[in-house]
């Protein structure tokens, strides 16, 4: 064994040698995509030694050298490209780098990630002052300019892109919107039942979502992913995960890493850009990441928290309790891996989180171990438990909203099944608690999206 690894090694070392003595760079010139051409390089050197590795003949390596030869001409700041990736577009690897960068490119993906992130945290603790948000909106570009590829962008695309962010923040998260003009399209496991309903409950009409079984959003959890709602595991496949396309839910070849059911949880993060989905059932503490392609494995809590919701606490993804484990545990996400919060005044489970602007998270909801249901609402600040509030009635295992300072939360499991609107101060204080309608009966996890008065009917 030993001899014929040091066999393989003098090849190398001899075909390199080789390969060095009959070429020589081509030119001098300063190449403006020197990571891809080495790259692209290192390919066609890799393909050459295998190609010599299967030779017997001098014609044979003669064939390798010529192969190679060609492969590294066509190299970015190669002979055919001099200028780099300008000159060949084309080529797979400068196609790879900026095309779509958004769904190819990582490090473009991590720095826009990076930048939008802290320009949400900007924004949020800024306070109504048009010069606060433009000072951030200035960093953002700041920090988005070093990016890769965004060179290549037109100016056009960036203003474009701040001024719909700019509108979105002020109109979400500064001004209040009447009730009446909030249209809520409710998504239930039986999808026929889905409706439509405004935000003051005064209209309620059937809606028409088609999925490939009835059944198919039955336990799923769901999130906004750039901009398009997704559903996550759930009776009919633990490990699904579909979009809704329209009012059509189409399943997407990308699979998640760990079953996800009744129990599971998933926050919409990184400005919209991901969903974090963590726990089961079966009391998994794992947790994985989609970003509309693929659901990649992340930091697992230190407590099983089934049914113990996720929402934003100070900014960072945080969960409170676990159905029948009587632990009272809360926990928020860091960039390097989940920190206790202070316990939670109750054993709750099946609540429904909501991250303010001020840096607090309400709940809402759910179910104490012992007593059952409950109407609670608890809000978490600077570190400190207290119930700021109560439901009209007890509600448990819903969905639950924030638009326009009010928090939409539509139940699941506890009759009569009740839906409320919580509208808050400019202060983010509970101002009224108003029921706004019930549905005909348990529908755990209502799928529930802020839309247009005429999607789906």
């Amino acid at each position: 064994m030993l001899t014929k690894l040091i066999a393989f090694l003098t090849f190398l070392i001899l075909a390199s040698a080789s390969l060095k003595a009959v070429y020589q760079p081509k030119t001098d010139l300063e190449c403006p995509d020197q990571e891809i051409h080495d790259q692209c390089l290192t390919e066609c050197r890799m393909n050459y030694l295998d190609c010599l590795a299967n030779c017997e003949s001098s014609y044979c390596n003669s064939e390798c050298l010529l192969s190679f030869q060609e492969c590294d001409a066509s190299c970015p700041c190669g002979l055919e490209c001099p200028a780099g990736c300008q000159d060949c577009p084309e080529h797979p690897l400068c196609e790879d780098d900026c095309e779509d960068a958004q769904i190819n490119n990582d490090q473009y993906r991590l720095c826009l990630n990076q930048a939008v992130f802290q320009l949400d945290v900007c924004l949020k603790t800024c306070p109504p002052d048009m010069s606060c948000h433009d000072s951030c909106y200035a960093t953002y570009k700041e920090q988005l300019s070093d990016c890769p590829c965004i060179e290549t962008q037109t100016t056009t695309t960036e203003v474009s892109t701040a001024t719909t962010t700019t509108t979105s923040t002020t109109t979400t998260e500064l001004t209040p919107i009447d009730p009446s003009e909030v249209s809520i399209l409710v998504i239930l496991n039986d999808l026929s039942a889905s409706y439509l309903t405004s935000g003051d409950g005064s209209s309620k009409v059937a809606a028409k979502i088609s999925a490939p079984s009835n059944d198919y959003t039955a336990n799923a959890k769901h999130a906004l992913v750039n901009g398009q709602v997704h559903i996550f595991g759930g009776t009919t496949d633990n490990r699904k995960i579909a979009k809704l396309n329209g009012c059509a839910f189409v399943e997407l070849s990308a699979r998640l890493n760990v079953d996800r059911d009744s129990g599971t949880e998933a926050l919409s993060i990184q400005s919209g850009s991901q969903a974090l989905i963590c726990f089961n059932s079966a009391g998994s503490k794992s947790c994985e990441i989609f970003d509309g392609s693929s659901a990649v494995t992340t930091f697992e809590t230190t407590y099983t928290h089934r049914l113990g919701g996720l929402g934003f606490y100070q900014n960072q993804p945080a969960t409170v309790g676990c159905y029948r484990s009587k632990h009272k545990k809360a926990e928020t996400q860091t960039s390097t891996g989940w920190v206790a919060l202070p316990d939670h005044p109750e054993a709750l489970a099946g609540h429904s989180s909501i991250g303010l602007d001020d840096n607090s998270m309400i709940l809402l909801g759910g179910t104490i171990y012992g007593p059952g249901y409950q109407t609670g609402i608890w809000k978490i600040k600077e570190n400190v438990w207290s119930r700021i509030g109560e439901l009209i009635q007890s509600a448990t295992y819903g969905s639950a909203f924030y638009t326009g300072r009010s928090i939409f939360f539509f139940n699941g499991g506890s009759s009569p099944y009740p839906n409320h609107r919580i509208d808050l101060t400019a202060d983010e204080e509970i101002k009224e608690v108003v029921r706004i309608g019930n549905h005909a009966s348990a529908y755990f996890y209502p799928v529930l999206l802020e839309t247009e008065n005429n999607r789906c009917l």
